[in-house]
C-alpha cells in the first residue's frame, strides 16, 4: 500500500472541487430523469405541434361551445362570448394536455406509468388519459384539495397521494416519486406537448369567430396562456390576449414585471386552479414575449362571476375558470369589441357552491341578515314577522338564541335570513324597521 500526502494547496483544492462536482452530479443524473419526456422534443411548442394535437383528439375530446351571452353583453358593454371548457370531459381544460401527452409517449415510458401533480383538474385529465391508455398513474394533491376533485381523480382508477398545501409542494413530492419508479412526469403546465394541446382552444376560438378582438384567459403556471397566444398570434397577431391571475397568487404578473420566474403569492383564495406560486419556465419565455396585458382579480369578483353565472346562464362554473369573466365584469368597455372569456373549469366543491350562492345573494342586496333582540313573551316575534310581510321579504331562516351569555334572562335573540328582490327593497324594509323603533343589527 502506498500512502502519500498532498502539500501543494493549489492541487489540493483542485481535486477537493473536482470531488464535490463528482458527487453533485451522481445526484442530477437520477434527478433529470423525469424531465426524460421534455428532452426528446423541441423546448418551444410550435403552431405546427398544435394543429397535430388538433388532428390526434379523436372523438375523446370535445369541440367546446362557444356560446354568446346576451347578458353579459349588456353588462360589460361589448359582445361577450364565453368559451365553455367546463363542459369538457373531466369537467376543464387539461383533459386536453394530458391526453396528447400520454397518448404520445413511447410503449416503454408508457410500461412505467405516469405521475403528476394537481389541485383537481390537471389530475383528473391524466387520470383519466392514463385510463384510456391503460397504463398505471399516480397522482399527488395538496392536503386541501376540493375532496370532489379527489374522489373524481381516484374514480378515474387513478392512486392519489395527498401531500403538501399548494400545487408547488405537491409537484416536489411527485417529482420525488418519478425518479424512484422511473415513471414519466407529466406537467401541469411547462411542457412543450401539454402547451401545444391547451393550445387547440385558440385554435377553435379563431374557427368560431375568426373577428375576435380580445381573449381572456385566466393564468396559473400559463400552459393554457402559452398554446393559445402561440395559436391565435401566428394566425393574427392583432388579437389582444390578456392574461387573469387571482391576486393571491400573481407569479405570471409579477414574473413579466420582474423579466424572470419569480415565486410569488400564497395568500387564502378560493380559485385553488390558479393557485400557482412559481410559474412554468418555458410558459414564461412564451408569455413575455408574446401577452398583451396580465390583470389581476380578488375573490370578491370572482364569487360575483360564478353567481351571475349560475343565475343568468344556468352554468356551473369553479374559482379558477370564472376568473376570466370576472375581469371583465369589473371593468366597463368603453368601445364595442367582440370579446371571449375562457371559462377553463367546472368542477366546484358542493359545500362553496352553496358559499358562493349565499355571498352572490349578499352583494347584491338580495340577501339580508338582521339579529333582533326581543322580549321573551307571545306576540313579540309576530311583530317583526309583520313588518317584513308588509315589505313583500321572504323569510328564508330563523334562528332563535335564548342560552347564549349575550342574551339576558326574559330575552331571546333572533337571527332571521331574508330574501328580497335587490338593494332597494332591503333599505326599505330597514327603514320601516327603525319606524317602528325596533332595534336590530345587520349580519354579514
Amino acid at each position: 500500500m502506498i500512502y502519500f500526502s498532498i502539500k501543494n494547496e493549489t492541487i489540493y483544492g483542485f481535486l477537493k472541487i473536482h470531488a464535490w462536482i463528482l458527487i453533485f452530479m451522481c445526484f442530477r443524473i437520477e434527478e433529470v430523469k423525469y424531465v426524460k419526456s421534455i428532452a426528446s422534443f423541441p423546448m418551444n411548442p410550435t403552431y405546427d405541434e398544435i394543429v397535430k394535437a388538433n388532428s390526434l383528439r379523436g372523438d375523446k375530446i370535445k369541440k367546446t361551445p362557444l356560446i354568446h351571452s346576451p347578458v353579459f353583453t349588456e353588462l360589460v358593454g361589448s359582445d361577450v362570448y364565453l368559451k365553455s371548457e367546463f363542459l369538457q370531459k373531466t369537467g376543464s381544460f387539461k383533459i386536453r394536455g394530458a391526453y396528447f401527452k400520454i397518448k404520445s409517449l413511447s410503449e416503454e415510458e408508457k410500461k412505467h406509468g405516469v405521475v403528476a401533480a394537481s389541485a383537481g383538474n390537471h389530475a383528473q385529465g391524466v387520470a383519466f388519459a392514463s385510463s384510456l391508455e391503460k397504463i398505471t398513474c399516480t397522482i399527488v394533491m395538496p392536503k386541501n384539495a376540493s375532496p370532489a376533485k379527489v374522489a373524481a381523480t381516484r374514480g378515474y382508477g387513478a392512486k392519489v397521494i395527498l401531500e403538501g398545501t399548494n400545487y408547488d409542494e405537491s409537484s416536489s413530492k411527485a417529482k420525488e416519486i418519478a425518479v424512484k419508479t422511473g415513471a414519466t412526469m407529466i406537467h401541469a403546465f411547462d411542457d412543450p406537448q401539454i402547451i401545444a394541446a391547451q393550445g387547440v382552444v385558440g385554435l377553435e376560438i379563431l374557427e368560431d369567430l375568426p373577428d375576435v378582438d380580445e381573449i381572456y384567459v385566466p393564468i396559473g403556471g400559463g400552459g393554457l396562456t402559452a398554446g393559445i397566444l402561440i395559436a391565435v398570434k401566428e394566425k393574427n397577431p392583432n388579437v389582444r390576449i390578456i392574461g387573469v391571475q387571482s391576486k393571491s397568487f400573481p407569479s405570471m404578473y409579477d414574473s413579466i414585471k420582474q423579466g424572470s420566474v419569480t415565486t410569488s403569492g400564497g395568500g387564502r383564495t378560493i380559485a385553488d386552479g390558479i393557485s400557482v406560486k412559481v410559474p412554468g419556465y418555458l410558459t414564461f419565455t412564451i408569455i413575455k414575449d408574446l401577452i398583451d396585458e396580465i390583470v389581476l382579480v380578488d375573490d370578491v369578483q370572482i364569487t360575483k362571476a360564478m353567481f351571475l353565472l349560475m343565475e343568468r346562464m344556468k352554468f356551473v362554473v369553479e374559482p379558477a375558470g370564472a376568473a376570466s369573466l370576472a375581469y371583465l365584469l369589473s371593468k366597463k368597455q368603453a368601445k364595442k369589441k367582440k370579446i371571449v372569456a375562457i371559462l377553463a373549469g367546472g368542477n366546484v366543491d358542493m359545500y362553496l357552491l352553496g358559499q358562493i350562492v349565499d355571498k352572490g345573494l349578499a352583494a347584491m342586496g338580495r340577501l339580508l341578515k338582521i339579529s333582533i333582540l326581543l322580549p321573551d313573551r307571545p306576540g313579540a316575534f309576530k311583530e317583526i314577522v309583520d313588518e317584513i310581510t308588509l315589505a313583500n321579504a321572504n323569510i328564508v331562516e330563523v334562528v332563535h338564541d335564548r342560552l347564549s351569555s349575550e342574551i339576558n334572562a326574559g330575552s331571546a335573540g333572533v337571527t332571521l335570513s331574508l330574501e328580497t328582490q335587490g338593494k332597494e327593497q332591503a333599505e326599505l324594509l330597514i327603514k320601516s324597521l327603525k319606524a317602528k323603533n325596533i332595534q336590530f343589527t345587520l349580519s354579514t
